[in-house]
């Protein structure tokens, strides 16, 4: 009967105690903190505060208790070692024909973690571990990108549910790397970054933790290793990548596969793209934007072509997710200006697009006056369109640095204004000569009257700013009549002409043709 009753107690429990009025810990048996140990040993004859973390408070709460009632489960810390602790709950009971000796069950929950990190963490969410791991993968070396599959958490609910998430958010956070935080991607599937060198089986530990609660799960790790001295912005979109898959309708089967891939192909697009820009491999097409009164050129919008004419927005995006926007935007911009220079090019005016990214700091604007100072004539012909593709980190910065263009006589251009949250923002805070309205309103122009309406908003605060007005993506004369009526003074799109490799001054009288998909600008 009392091997029956001892194997029911374990059931329960990891580490039996019984505590004796001076609170000395006269009987133990079961698991010790640290694997492989034995309370038995460890703990007999010692005072129970002595083995605990702020264990004195514990200690008196239970000397409190009284015979015959069973204390709630007790949130406890177990010293582990030096500066080491291991989460586990406790329960007393005082039964009266051994009092006042106090009967205690302890589980663990996870594993040992440093006292300095008591304080759990709670699991974060998909964007802000991204955004985390900026930071952790550029000082923490011998990293590995690990993922788990949770299953059968679906079905646990109230006080049990929220006491296996207590214990797998214990787990998987004092496996993350140092300063870094485990997050919960969807409701089967978790991610963390974690040292290399750690090889714990976090698969069975929450296997174990959800033992410890009387619930059965099932669980899966896998893992890929970051490679040592990797460009950690290459790392960091892989790793985005893969997340992004996993918050999929669909999923991913296999998330570190899919990082891994991503890792090598991101590396390689990478010096392709270093490559393209060192050599200036990439072309160079003109788009005109005419006064839509007059149907003159009033200028070209240069846009940048990869790969037999194919538009550049995933090389752009890519760029400046890795830093290396910055010279493309100035290698674009040399391009254009030897255009500008070249025999027969009169007064063409010309619009080059920058990202936000390039205006993080001064280069690129010192960079575009050098090219321009030996022509002040020249800036007057230039015109820098804002792109939203990555939102200006300091907005104030920014201006300080736009205004320096403007004051050698380069226009400044809000590219596809109405876009993006960011626009009134650039609007109220830049200093700009003009905005261009986003093709995605214009080609909405004639069947929403909300973007009829928003439309007008925008030409009139423009001109109340007294700023120039040009739409975009026009492809029908019935759009240029609203467009003119609205106020709007200038326009592009296939109406007047598609991108060319030399800019066209005297427009084509083709018929109208509609676009089906193509992008014709990356901002």
């Amino acid at each position: 009967m009392t091997a029956r009753l001892l194997g029911l107690a374990f059931a329960s429990s990891d580490a039996l105690v019984e505590i004796d009025a001076e609170g000395r810990v006269a009987f133990a048996l079961g698991a010790g903190p640290k694997p492989g140990s034995d309370v038995g040993a460890l703990w007999t004859g010692k005072p129970l505060a002595s083995l605990l973390h702020e264990g004195d408070a514990v200690l008196h709460a239970l000397l409190a208790a009284k015979p015959g009632a069973r204390s709630p489960a007790t949130q406890i810390l177990v010293m582990a070692g030096p500066d080491r602790v291991r989460r586990a709950s406790l329960r007393a009971f005082i039964l009266p024909q051994l009092a006042p000796s106090i009967s205690c069950s302890i589980a663990y929950e996870g594993p040992a973690i440093a006292v300095a990190d008591i304080e759990t963490a709670p699991l974060v969410d998909a964007e802000t571990f991204l955004a985390d791991a900026v930071r952790v993968v550029d000082v923490a070396p011998g990293l590995s990108l690990a993922f788990l599959d949770i299953r059968g958490l679906e079905d646990l609910a109230g006080e049990v549910a929220e006491k296996v998430h207590r214990r797998i958010e214990a787990t998987l956070q004092s496996a993350a790397a140092q300063g870094s935080s485990a997050a919960q991607i969807t409701p089967e599937r978790f991610a963390l970054l974690r040292p290399s060198s750690d090889m714990r089986d976090l698969a069975a530990e929450v296997v174990e933790a959800g033992r410890a609660e009387g619930v059965h799960l099932d669980a899966e790790s896998f893992h890929s290793t970051v490679p040592e001295g990797a460009d950690s912005l290459c790392v960091l979109r892989a790793m985005r990548f893969a997340i992004e898959g996993c918050l999929k309708d669909d999923g991913l089967a296999n998330p570190q596969i899919a990082f891994s891939e991503s890792l090598k192909r991101t590396f390689r697009d990478a010096e392709a793209f270093r490559s393209v820009v060192k050599s200036r491999e990439f072309q160079v097409h003109y788009q005109p934007i005419v006064h839509l009164g007059t149907r003159s050129v009033h200028h070209f919008e240069a846009l940048a072509r990869f790969n037999s004419n194919s538009g550049p927005a995933n090389a752009i995006r890519m760029a400046e997710e890795l830093d290396l926007i910055e010279s493309f935007d100035l290698a674009v911009a040399e391009k254009v200006l030897k255009r500008m220079r070249a025999p027969g090019a009169g007064l063409l005016k010309m619009a080059i697009n920058v990202s936000g990214a390039s205006l993080g700091d001064d280069t690129y604007v010192e960079q575009l006056l050098q090219l321009t100072a030996g022509s002040p004539t020249e800036r007057k012909r230039l015109i820098v369109e804002i792109t939203e593709t990555s939102a200006l980190a300091d907005i104030e910065a920014a201006n300080r640095r736009l205004a320096a263009l403007r004051d050698a006589g380069i226009k400044v251009c809000i590219d596809d204004f109405g876009s993006g949250a960011a626009s009134y923002d650039y609007l109220r805070k830049l200093s700009v000569d003009a905005v261009k309205i986003d093709g995605a309103l214009i080609q909405d122009l004639e069947t929403d009257d909300v973007v009829r309406n928003l439309v007008r908003n925008i030409v009139e605060l423009s001109r109340s700013l007294k700023l120039e007005t040009i739409a975009e993506m026009i492809e029908t004369e019935s759009v240029v009549g609203e467009l003119k009526t609205l106020g709007v003074e200038y326009g592009q799109g296939w109406l007047f002409g598609r991108a060319e490799a030399e800019p066209r001054t005297q427009l084509a009288s083709a018929a109208p043709v509609r676009r089906r998909g193509a992008v014709e600008a990356w901002g």
